[in-house]
């Protein structure tokens, strides 16, 4: 579904539900990120693209004061939050990633006006895609528009982040909330998760489209695997005299090996080589040079599944797939995005090809599987913006 398709569904949803036309339309988008895995916390380098599926809000001033009704259109639930008070968690679980962006404007001393929301999202729920920062993004916009007061897209980012950790409790990284804050159409966002620096890189070739492949499937694992990874990095880091794995080179993370142990050392070797990885794609990307992109997003696959080990058998089928297929099947490359263990793979594909690519893939993964696939094409799409108001 088109924006505008979506922004003429809520707008009747919120008709029918709240019996009036709604005043404000926002939406921001999901995203995928290209390359630059588990390099967030280790102050590296992402390379995401903000994607054509959104979370979207239809909105208008309430009467009862100091009240925020929020449906959600999909699950046919709601939730009132009372923003007469410091607001706080709450049920249904999904209302708290709005309730923390409400938080967060509460925060910075901005009065919330009283709200009847609706809201739907086509972000895929749990699979990598970030279906909550879209919301949270979405919920941040929505305020902006109700307020008539804009604020700076980094500082809407923060506060959606914010929100992510106190009110979901989830530790996330920047990178999801800063490109759907700051998406723009036809580019992927390089940033600095260091500097929070931010750079538009042009994706305007109309020969290339970009494929998500979600697996659907999403391994309960024991618990711990990501802090593990975590303290693994900053370990490597302390050991090396460094503060973050970003400053080490190749180069010296092989004249310091023998103070890692073996695994630790496959761990910093993955960041350090995911960060070059990721500014050269960026490179390749500006000079339209897909096959150099194509192959350093299979290196980043390896890398997280040999080094890094948070890959699975059904995300590594997806790869060994799209390599089979091939450059000349229209396949520059293919690689597992986000944290891992599941969720979705991202391939850089020819654009005439997307639909045999699409049907070969999804008829591959279910014969070695057993799994449905879920797999879409996208362009890089807008960030958060206000449709209507």
């Amino acid at each position: 579904m088109t924006l505008k398709t979506l922004a003429i569904q809520i707008a009747a949803d919120f008709q029918k539900h709240y019996g009036r036309a709604p005043r404000w339309i926002v939406a921001a988008p999901g995203r995928v990120n290209v390359i630059g895995e588990h390099t967030d916390y280790n102050d590296g380098f992402v390379l995401p693209m903000a994607i054509e599926r959104y979370a979207i809000m239809a909105a208008d001033a309430a009467a009862t004061p100091g009240q925020v009704s929020i449906y959600d259109t999909h699950f046919k639930e709601s939730a009132t939050v009372d923003v007469s008070a410091p607001v706080t968690k709450g049920q249904p679980k999904w209302s708290n990633y709005i309730r923390g962006v409400l938080a967060g404007f509460q925060n910075r001393g901005m009065k919330i006006p009283a709200l009847d929301v609706a809201f739907m999202s086509t972000v895929p729920l749990g699979g990598g895609l970030s279906s909550s920062a879209a919301l949270e993004v979405c919920t941040a916009t929505l305020l902006e528009a109700a307020t008539g007061k804009a604020i700076d897209p980094i500082e809407k980012a923060l506060i959606a982040q914010k929100a992510e950790h106190d009110f979901a409790g989830v530790p996330c990284g920047i990178m999801d909330q800063f490109i759907s804050a700051l998406g723009r159409e036809g580019h992927l966002l390089l940033l600095d998760c260091r500097t929070r620096k931010t750079e538009l890189v042009p994706m305007s070739d109309p020969a290339v489209a970009l494929l998500v492949i979600n697996t659907n499937v999403k391994h309960e694992l024991s618990g711990g695997e990501y802090a593990e990874r975590r303290a693994q990095c900053e370990e490597a880091a302390k050991n090396l005299g460094v503060k973050s794995l970003r400053d080490v080179t190749p180069d010296q993370l092989e004249q310091g090996k023998a103070k890692l142990s073996e695994v630790v050392y496959r761990r910093a070797r993955h960041v350090i080589g995911e960060i070059e990885r990721t500014t050269h794609a960026a490179e390749g990307i500006r000079a339209s040079n897909w096959p150099s992109v194509g192959n350093l997003m299979y290196a980043s696959h390896t890398s997280l599944r040999d080094d890094y080990e948070v890959s699975c058998a059904e995300l590594d089928a997806v790869v060994e797939i799209a390599e089979d297929i091939g450059y000349q099947g229209g396949v520059y490359g293919c690689r597992m995005t986000g944290g891992g263990f599941g969720g979705c793979c991202v391939a850089l594909v020819k654009a005439d090809c997307v639909d045999a690519i699409t049907k070969k893939i999804a008829a591959d993964y279910k014969a070695k599987t057993g799994f449905e696939a879920t797999i879409f094409s996208s362009r890089p799409a807008a960030g958060a913006t206000i449709l209507q108001q």
